[in-house]
């Protein structure tokens, strides 16, 4: 039974790969017509499309650790480390192979047909390479001191890699926004009037030695958004330059005002928190499903095992953290609220970003309550109207 499920998993991936090789390669010579902005018929195509992409990468995952890995185990209860990241590199780029033309037609081609996104092909094949060389380098690394913790604490690796998910996450919001983030798109000062407006915002609740950028976003996406990220003097409240362009002053300034607020309120630190207890919650699971009696967890292999069991226990952490975020989202829009005193400008803001980033204004519930990390924008407008109205 268990060979038919895998047999099952691998020839699933192998002929929905085939499909959308297929599908690829006429858009590349022959792009289809662009679509109706129809917000509904987006909204429904993508969460499609997001069930099917989580079914086929724990059917990836699977194939590559219970039918291909069994081809290449290794019998030695230590693998040698070379052998394991030349397996483990192997891997990562043939799956982001078999990403490609998937990620073209689900992610490129629907952006573009909806218009949604005007990035030509020769940029946005510059991007997945430059992805694929980050995530190879940052997954080797993180994978090679995981399998040195199960060498080492083959029972209490998991109490170790906990451990270290606290600073690792902490790492991460530093070090993304200044190294990683740059390498996709330019990002230069703000200036002028809006540049003093948030200047002043910033300085009322201590965030007044930030960095204000724009962000080319319209190099990928027709989509609006702004954010705030960074610690420990790394401050950054970014922009996007639809944003900046396409939003009346007021708006924009409601929407970078909720993004300050998730600051303010250290919703990161929260967020760093409850990620490294959602981490001890997958790796102990995880553990459970991966180990095998006599084979060793720190091979290329079992970690290709380990990485399954993750997976599926990660999908299993993934309500209570979208309920989470959707309740720091609430809090955002309340600090909005109070920091500008202009429910109406927010209520405008969502409005036009509704429109612009064709969005539902309220997703099936089912959806919402399992993946969704911001709460409905009907939920969110009809609120800033009733406080406008109030007052």
């Amino acid at each position: 039974m268990r060979r038919f499920f895998i047999g099952l998993a691998a020839g699933s991936v192998a002929a929905y790969t085939l499909v959308r090789t297929a599908q690829a390669l006429r858009e590349l010579r022959r792009p289809s017509a662009a679509l109706e902005p129809n917000p509904q018929a987006y909204g429904g195509l993508r969460r499609a499309l997001m069930l099917t992409g989580m079914a086929r990468s724990l059917a990836t995952i699977a194939t590559w650790a219970f039918a291909i890995g069994p081809l290449v185990e290794s019998d030695s209860a230590r693998e040698p480390r070379a052998r394991r990241v030349a397996l483990l590199a192997t891997a990562i780029v043939a799956s982001a192979l078999l990403d490609l033309p998937v990620d073209y037609v689900e992610d490129f081609t629907l952006e573009r047909r909806y218009g949604l996104s005007k990035q030509d092909d020769r940029s946005w094949f510059a991007d997945q390479l430059k992805g694929t060389g980050v995530a190879l380098a940052i997954t080797l690394g993180l994978v090679e001191l995981l399998a040195s913790a199960i060498e080492r604490a083959p029972r209490a690796w998991p109490a170790f890699a906990t451990a270290a998910s606290f600073p690792l996450l902490i790492l991460a919001n530093v070090v993304a926004p200044m190294f990683i983030a740059p390498l996709f798109n330019k990002f230069e000062p703000v200036e002028g009037d809006m540049a003093t407006q948030i200047r002043e915002l910033a300085g009322r609740y201590g965030a007044s030695d930030a960095k204000i950028l724009r962000v080319d976003m319209s190099r990928q996406t027709e989509k609006a958004n702004a954010y705030v990220t960074g610690l420990f003097g790394s401050k950054r409240i970014v922009i996007g330059d639809t944003l900046l362009e396409r939003f009346e002053p007021a708006e924009t300034r409601f929407v970078v005002a909720h993004e300050l607020g998730h600051y303010v309120n250290r919703d990161v630190w929260r967020g760093v928190t409850l990620g490294t207890l959602a981490a001890a919650f997958v790796f102990f699971t995880g553990r459970q499903i991966a180990e095998r009696p006599g084979r060793p967890l720190s091979s290329a292999t079992g970690l290709g095992r380990l990485f399954f069991g993750l997976s599926l226990t990660g999908m299993l952490a993934g309500p209570p953290l979208a309920a989470f975020s959707r309740g720091r989202e609430r809090a955002a829009d309340t600090f909005a609220i109070d920091a500008t005193g202009d429910a109406a400008a927010g209520a405008a803001a969502f409005k036009r970003l509704r429109d612009r980033n064709l969005a539902e204004d309220e997703q099936p519930r089912w959806m919402e309550l399992l993946f969704s990390s911001h709460p409905s924008l009907r939920s969110r407008i009809e609120r800033l109207q009733a406080v406008n109205a109030a007052r």
